[in-house]
């Protein structure tokens, strides 16, 4: 496919994003302003600002190593595993700075699905229900309504609804990422990250996530990472482009692959480098 054809998918299956860029959003989700990132003494974010908006998916691109991955890190604290790590800026979810906001209740928030399905060694059920049980404030018919709701939000009701007790390794690659995300949005979370979601599936479990992303957008921001810049192209409301830690671009997705601004993106998208 390419990537004007996955331009027109884009713009028969999603919402029309309107014509005036960033307006046409809204007010943003999250709002991240000069944002710098340490491992150690090493920089690996540089000077970041970036309006994420509210219920439209943003697709960031750039070449293995560029900062994506790691800035998604940064939106959930989820770099505070990592020994040695320090972060400068500013970074705002609804108007509150995540740094000063507690961590679970931010991760109940803003909810992260990683590029390899990482599903527990539990049950398809208790897999989903894993993050419910720890909130807590659920009996057992809620609890067992909000999981069958999670996995119908996940497209994945239908062909597990009868094995729900059977372990969630037995699903396919696929399958097993929805797993993840069902688990993911368990928790109505406001913000869904996802990084390289569908890397490892085949190209119809990828069909089947990126139509889950279109239906997810109506009730969560998405912020996607992914070096298929036909996936961004087909998915993306908005795309950002990375380049060695900094954000090069950000803009519409059809001004981004069809009229960029700087050299830098044209390469990119043209093949030139990346």
């Amino acid at each position: 496919m390419t990537l004007d054809s996955a331009l027109l998918m884009n713009s028969t299956r999603g919402p029309d994003r309107g014509t005036q860029g960033m307006a046409a959003a809204g007010t943003p989700k999250m709002r991240v302003s000069r944002l710098g990132f340490w491992y150690g003494s090493t920089l690996a974010l540089e000077n970041i600002s970036i309006d994420i908006p509210v219920n439209r998916i943003t697709a960031l691109i750039g070449p293995s190593g560029c900062g994506k991955s790691t800035f998604l890190r940064v939106l959930n604290r989820m770099y505070e595993t990592v020994r040695h790590t320090s972060v400068e800026g500013e970074a705002l979810l609804d108007n509150e700075s995540i740094f000063s906001m507690d961590v679970t209740t931010l991760r109940r928030r803003v909810g992260m699905v990683f590029q390899k399905s990482n599903p527990f060694p539990k049950s398809i059920f208790d897999n989903v229900a894993y993050g419910l049980r720890i909130a807590g404030g659920m009996d057992g018919l809620q609890l067992r309504e909000a999981v069958e709701s999670s996995l119908r939000r996940a497209a994945l009701w239908d062909e597990v609804k009868d094995k729900l007790r059977e372990p969630a390794y037995a699903l396919s690659g696929g399958q097993q990422q929805r797993l993840c995300i069902a688990r993911a949005l368990a928790v109505n979370p406001e913000v869904l990250l996802l990084d390289e979601p569908s890397s490892a599936l085949d190209p119809i479990a990828t069909a089947k996530i990126e139509d889950l992303l279109f239906t997810l957008k109506q009730s969560c921001t998405v912020v996607l990472v992914t070096h298929n810049m036909q996936q961004a192209a087909r998915v993306g409301d908005f795309t950002g482009f990375f380049l060695l830690g900094k954000l090069i671009e950000f803009d519409r997705t059809d001004i981004i692959f069809k009229r960029p601004a700087k050299r830098e993106t044209e390469d990119y998208i043209t093949g030139r480098f990346g």
